[in-house]
């Protein structure tokens, strides 16, 4: 049975598959590992570490800098540096600092992927209610989707700090489907990573798996998705949208 035939509402993630936001995110982590005098991370490393949230992120970051940093001495022939400051302390610290840095850096260091807007623009006019799903704090996800010209295709968002369990806990699918008064198949879940592909099928929704996105350095067919797209312009003719209308966008 084609999935697609059911679908009555489609639910997006935002980092990584809407949105490549790794070089706002890396500049904000590194700013703050450079402020509590931590090595810095880098985008290729920051990447595999978006996903779970702030939180998770930055505990990651923290993790990372402390072994790079006692490696390095070591290299050096010098002892690792004594601190006081309890770890989870730290973390606290590093988590502050991040969302300073990240206000900063959240609108400028983030840029819509190939196709995105006029798929949405398509979508919206198919009748469909889009949602947006995703770990990223709450209050950097409206100002950012407005930033970046998409917030009117979303008739309901969901962010980190919206429900008590994130994805890839089914939680924030459920409440799409209660505020879309569909059920939990008639709902298709976009994403980029295994937290997105494992949340959709807790929830029983469809999935579909985007290529091109973060997910740990993994490739998504091995979280074995319901589809998996290397282009977002792809949902258009799954989804049945006229190849006239799909052609049309091609030639923009």
């Amino acid at each position: 049975m084609n999935k697609m035939q059911s679908i009555q509402g489609i639910a997006f993630d935002l980092d990584g598959t809407l949105v490549d936001s790794a070089p706002g995110l890396t500049a904000a982590v590194d700013s703050a590992l450079y402020a509590l005098e931590l090595p810095q991370a880098g985008e290729a490393r920051v990447v595999t570490w978006i996903g779970n949230g702030a939180d998770v992120l930055m505990e990651r970051a923290f993790n990372w800098a402390r072994q790079e940093r006692t490696s390095q001495r070591a290299a050096q022939g010098k002892p690792d540096v004594d601190n006081d400051i309890p770890q989870e302390e730290q973390i606290r610290m590093l988590r502050k600092l991040f969302n300073r840095y990240y206000e900063e850096t959240v609108e400028e260091g983030s840029f819509l992927f190939p196709d995105v807007e006029q798929t949405l623009t398509a979508l919206h006019a198919k009748g469909l209610p889009l949602a947006l799903v995703t770990n990223k704090p709450t209050p950097f996800v409206a100002p950012l989707l407005e930033a970046l010209g998409i917030a009117q295709y979303f008739t309901f968002v969901v962010g980190g700090d919206d429900v008590v369990n994130k994805k890839p806990h089914p939680e924030p699918l459920l409440l799409v489907c209660k505020k879309l008064n569909i059920q939990p198949h008639e709902l298709l879940f976009v994403g980029d990573s295994r937290n997105d592909i494992l949340a959709a099928k807790a929830a029983g929704s469809a999935s579909v798996g985007l290529t091109y996105g973060y997910n740990y350095g993994e490739a998504i067919t091995a979280s074995e998705p319901d589809y998996v797209f290397d282009h977002f312009k792809d949902l258009l003719p799954a989804l049945g949208l006229s190849h006239s209308e799909n052609q049309e966008m091609k030639n923009d």
